[in-house]
């Protein structure tokens, strides 16, 4: 079974002022694809604090994945993407492309999508949408090959700096 750490990217949902409503379907559609949840996390629209979230997750937990939700589209406080992108040692672009891809054949604003993914050790990390049915619609594209690169991905022998 993968282990995976969620980090939901939202100032309202932290400050209360909105309810993380899609977080109960989540967990149903990850544990239905045999995937566990070791962490789950909710920080504010804010670039330097998603970073130390992701670090520290990838630290303390250690998981074979981190998804993202939220923060990965073209409001000013959107910054999922940027962060992830200062602790990853490697991006692999075609995850986000098949996503954008797969989600632009049912909306057209998929395509303001700025999502990525990468790795930092041997931790997979993807932006996912806020919206919980987009964020299951996007993980979707890239289940069937989940296991493989959580395999390639465990064989990094270099420490996270």
């Amino acid at each position: 079974m993968i282990q995976a750490a969620i980090i939901v990217v939202s100032s309202k949902i932290l400050s209360g002022e909105a309810s993380d409503k899609g977080r109960e379907g989540f967990e149903q559609y990850l544990a239905d694809n045999e995937i566990q949840i070791v962490a789950y996390e909710i920080v504010p629209d804010d670039r330097k604090e998603i970073r130390e979230c992701l670090l520290s997750v990838c630290t303390t937990v250690a998981p074979q994945v981190i998804l993202t939700l939220g923060g990965t589209g073209v409001r000013p406080n959107d910054w999922a993407p940027e962060a992830t992108r200062d602790v990853i040692e490697k991006e692999i672009p075609g995850i986000a492309e098949v996503m954008r891809a797969e989600s632009l054949k049912k909306v057209k604003t998929a395509m303001l999508s700025r999502g990525t993914a990468g790795i930092l050790g041997s931790t997979i990390i993807v932006n996912l949408p806020g919206s919980p049915k987009g964020a299951k619609e996007n993980l979707a594209t890239f289940l069937p090959i989940l296991d493989h690169t959580v395999e390639k991905a465990s064989k990094v022998t270099q420490p996270i700096s």
